[in-house]
C-alpha cells in the first residue's frame, strides 16, 4: 500500500512539473526550456516629412480649409510606438471663409503614411521647432 501511495505521489509530482511548461527568457533554467523573446523589428528610417505631407495633405488638413504656406519640422521618434512624429504648420481658412491664421498639427507617420494627426497644444515641442516650407 505504501508503495502505491509513493508511486502516485511521484507521478503527481511529475505531472505538476510537466504542466509548468517552458519558462520565460529570464528564468534560471537551461536555454532549451526558455521561451525566446520576440525579435523587435529594426527601427524605421526617418521619413521624408516634406514628401509625406505634400502627398497626403488631405489627410493632415481638410481640403475645405485650403491649406497654404505649409511648413514642416524635422521628425522625431514616436515615444509610444514604432513611428515618427512631426509638427506641421499652415495658414488655414474656416468653413465660413474667414482666416484661421497659422494652425499647427502634430502628425504621426508610420511606414511612410500619415496614420494620425492632432492639433498641437501649448506643452508640445512644436513652438520651439524650426520649420521648412514644403
Amino acid at each position: 500500500m505504501l508503495r502505491i501511495v509513493a508511486h502516485a505521489a511521484l507521478l503527481a509530482g511529475a505531472f505538476a512539473l510537466g504542466a509548468c511548461g517552458f519558462a520565460d527568457s529570464r528564468a534560471p533554467v537551461p536555454d532549451f526550456m526558455r521561451i525566446k523573446e520576440a525579435e523587435q523589428p529594426p527601427p524605421e528610417a526617418p521619413p521624408d516629412v516634406k514628401r509625406v505631407v505634400r502627398e497626403q495633405i488631405d489627410v493632415v488638413f481638410l481640403t475645405t480649409s485650403y491649406p497654404r504656406e505649409v511648413h514642416v519640422a524635422p521628425p522625431h521618434r514616436e515615444v509610444r510606438g514604432p513611428g515618427w512624429t512631426a509638427c506641421v504648420r499652415a495658414q488655414l481658412t474656416s468653413a465660413t471663409g474667414s482666416s484661421l491664421g497659422a494652425q499647427t498639427y502634430i502628425v504621426t507617420i508610420n511606414g511612410g503614411k500619415v496614420v494620425d494627426r492632432r492639433r498641437a497644444e501649448a506643452d508640445d515641442i512644436c513652438g520651439t521647432e524650426t520649420y521648412e516650407p514644403i
